[in-house]
């Protein structure tokens, strides 16, 4: 069964944003002055095919451990959405 899962992926907590340092600053400049903290991550929507829900966040996990997080800098979590 084909089962879709969502990736969210952010950078862990300390560790510099330059995206979102810059965007920040850059909203600051146009006025919005209540600004707190700003950070960029991505996400990424993978179909998978697994015979139970649990079977597809376990491959989905292996996907980041392997090439889509980078486990030193970036945290995930993984959605089943479909």
């Amino acid at each position: 069964m084909t089962r879709t899962y969502r990736v969210t992926i952010t950078r862990k907590a300390g560790l510099s944003d330059p995206e979102g340092a810059t965007t920040r600053k850059a909203l600051l400049d146009l006025g919005f002055s209540d600004i707190g903290t700003v950070s960029f991550g991505r996400i990424i929507t993978v179909e998978v095919d697994a015979p139970d829900p649990a079977s597809g966040v376990s491959i989905v996990e292996q996907m980041c451990a392997k090439l889509l997080a980078n486990p030193v800098m970036e945290h995930f979590t993984i959605e089943d959405v479909a």
